[in-house]
């Protein structure tokens, strides 16, 4: 073979590639694979058990005090997609606390907006910037961004909860603020009912009218706590009309928007027996198991799944639920929808509909 002969246009070629290297540019005509036919997501399909994770978590809560744990006992999910990175998905953080009991964890805030989905217990009290919220199974609790909250543990017993937060978004903005509560003294009120839901959990289609509720709303939803009694008895009332794909969105009660500027929540029930359509929507998601059991499938991959579950969905990949015989399969969903809305980038396709 022969050797090949530089002319004098491969030497100008490569000085100029070596220029623009140390100047740090690179040549878009070089990047394949920068513009593709549909997403590509790094993010792989991914379950995480609840057995293992409640294990894991009873073992921190014996070695890991909060104050070594950061103020926070959290295991957080790590998307094997996402070269070691502590995120579920790229715009999604996720991960379970545990807290022992008559533990407490002290007040912080951060620009992250935090949601809580809770998996099972009652004990633990939630302030967000000091109105009580009592957590129990199935409730979501929100903590919107730059809030201060802490969390404390009134019982005897462990409890364990879904964090999920928004920390890839804000991060990839280089828009992270934190900052410690006033004080190290943890505040352990408790109410019956928190002050937000006195206002705001009215019952569909109401509003309170009040002179000062006139002015400008917050961007999050007003409301920070959706109890799982009344999102079951919604999706009861549903399941009456809706034959296969029983899905409730959870909103504003001022505006009717999405919870969260950067999250979308919804809840899933798959009547035993049953399986859902195949759906797919850009951006990612983190779902939860709360009742039930059953199979997951994602973009072809299978998975068995029951109460406790978390796992993530990569963008445009195909997710199916199918339920056991034995019990109706109620499953918990975060995605990052409102992001992609906002900037026009939202499709979703259910697979009867392609052609």
């Amino acid at each position: 073979m022969g050797t090949r002969r530089f002319t004098d246009e491969d030497i100008l070629l490569d000085t100029l590639y070596g220029d623009l290297a140390d100047l740090d540019l690179q040549p878009l005509w070089r990047l394949a694979g920068t513009l593709t036919d549909e997403p590509v997501p790094r993010t792989q399909p991914y379950r995480w058990r609840a057995k293992q994770l409640r294990d894991l978590g009873e073992r921190a809560g014996h070695l890991v005090p909060i104050d070594r744990g950061g103020d926070r006992r959290v295991l957080s999910c790590a998307n094997p997609g996402l070269g070691g990175a502590p995120h579920a998905t790229p715009t999604l953080w996720a991960g379970l606390q545990y807290l022992k009991g008559h533990e407490y964890a002290p007040a912080h805030r951060h620009t992250p907006a935090a949601l809580r989905f809770v998996f099972e217990g009652s004990g633990v009290w939630t302030l967000v910037d000091g109105d009580p919220i009592h957590m129990a199974r199935g409730d979501l609790v929100l903590t919107p961004s730059w809030t201060f909250h802490e969390h404390h543990n009134t019982t005897a017993d462990p409890m364990m909860w879904l964090d999920v937060l928004d920390v890839p978004v804000v991060s990839y903005l280089e828009s992270i603020f934190y900052q410690d509560g006033p004080s190290d003294d943890v505040d352990r009120g408790t109410a019956v009912r928190s002050a937000a839901e006195q206002r705001w959990a009215l019952g569909s289609g109401l509003r309170p009218v009040a002179r000062d509720l006139t002015g400008p709303l917050p961007a999050h939803s007003p409301l920070l706590v959706y109890r799982w009694s009344d999102t079951d008895e919604a999706l009861r009332a549903l399941a009456g009309t809706v034959e296969r794909d029983i899905r409730l969105r959870f909103t504003d009660p001022s505006r009717g928007t999405d919870v969260m500027p950067t999250m979308r929540c919804e809840m899933q029930r798959v009547p035993a027996g049953r399986t859902t359509t195949p759906h797919r929507q850009t951006g990612s998601r983190v779902g939860a198991v709360l009742n039930g059991a059953g199979t997951l499938v994602i973009a072809g991959q299978e998975f068995d799944i029951e109460p406790g579950d978390v796992f993530a969905v990569p963008s445009w990949s195909l997710l199916t639920l199918a339920s056991d015989t034995g019990q109706d399969l109620d499953v918990f969903t975060v995605s990052d929808a409102p992001v992609l809305e906002a900037i026009r980038l939202y499709r979703e396709e259910w697979q009867e509909e392609q052609r």
